[in-house]
């Protein structure tokens, strides 16, 4: 599908058809976890996970064994305002770095032997200055949704999607702040660590944008306060729910994304699993209001997927015991 939708509206019905869990293989898994070799509940929420996995896998014996990270890079008008620590040229040298494989995420990935794909969105161009008026419009927000959704391969069995641009955490506060509301001052945090000043100009500049955007609400604010970044990462998550594939969130701009596809529908982001919660002090407010419990806190702040590329030897050691373990019966031990 070269292109899911050619307006927002298109996307919405989309987004209003996904599909649900597996409830018979969730149950299935259920019922295999109850009889394997261990006190009923005694691998906690790995438990828990398995049986989430099996869900959206279809099977009692999930897996994941072809891991897919994506990362989508773009640069943002905003960025001109001074809101980060570093330069927006940042965002392209950090983009050969991945390239080359020198970042975290590329160790993190091999780790755990998950694909990586580098997807860098119109870098020499940035979105428009938010606060000046929509980052991006229809049309360009759609070509970057669409970016995101051509990248899922239908062969991965858990994806995880991260995020370069210098400003972007600008980006995160402001979505957050227009769909949850209170302040701006709730939502920035230090992000590429701005100095105090630097912390209260972002704060100024949020403001600004959610005043302009005030009333927008699921996809439109992405359109108007997001990233082409941003607005792949979305795009990503929305095709894995297509495809029945298991997503790990990364940080606070991975899901300040992915709250937008559950404001436009709620229960959107069931597929997903958020990976870590990250210093950023808006992170931990957006998934509690996502109803997302993060498998680790490890005040991790870098982003590139980073935070739920760890997550995913989380996720990898729950389905090896959910499908690998031997049950009572199997291995010839008396069973409770």
């Amino acid at each position: 599908m070269p292109n899911p939708a050619n307006t927002l509206a298109e996307l919405q019905q989309i987004l209003s058809q996904l599909p649900q869990a597996d409830a018979a293989a969730h149950a299935a898994a259920a019922d295999r976890n109850g009889q394997l070799t261990k006190p009923p509940g005694a691998l906690g929420r790995l438990e828990e996970v398995a049986l989430w996995m099996g869900g959206w896998q279809g099977t009692d014996k999930p897996h994941a064994n072809n891991p897919q990270v994506l990362i989508f890079a773009g640069n943002h008008g905003v960025a001109a305002r001074g809101v980060s620590a570093f330069p927006a040229e940042v965002t392209a040298q950090m983009v050969a770095n991945f390239q080359a494989g020198g970042a975290a995420i590329n160790q993190l990935a091999r780790c755990f032997g998950a694909s990586l794909g580098v997807h860098a969105l119109d870098l020499e161009t940035p979105t428009a200055d938010f606060t000046q008026g929509p980052a991006m419009d229809e049309a360009g927000f759609l070509a970057a949704f669409a970016t995101g959704w051509q990248a899922v391969s239908p062969q991965a069995d858990v994806l995880v999607t991260g995020e370069m641009g210098i400003g972007n955490t600008t980006s995160a506060a402001a979505i957050s702040c227009a769909l949850l509301g209170g302040t701006a001052e709730d939502w920035v945090g230090r992000g590429t660590g701005v100095d105090d000043a630097g912390l209260a100009l972002k704060a100024q500049v949020v403001a600004q944008a959610v005043a302009r955007h005030g009333g927008l609400r699921g996809l439109q604010v992405l359109q108007a306060l997001g990233g082409r970044e941003l607005a792949a990462m979305a795009g990503a998550i929305a095709h894995a729910r297509l495809l029945r594939i298991p997503v790990i969130l990364d940080g606070f701009i991975c899901t300040a994304a992915a709250a937008c596809l559950h404001d436009a529908t709620p229960g959107a982001l069931d597929h997903c699993i958020a990976g870590h919660v990250s210093q950023e002090p808006g992170h931990a407010r957006l998934l509690a209001h996502l109803g997302k419990e993060p498998l680790l806190r490890l005040n991790l702040r870098l982003g590139e997927g980073s935070g739920a590329a760890l997550a995913l030897g989380v996720v990898q050691g729950a389905v090896a015991c959910q499908s690998g373990m031997a049950t009572f019966a199997e291995a010839g031990v008396a069973g409770a």
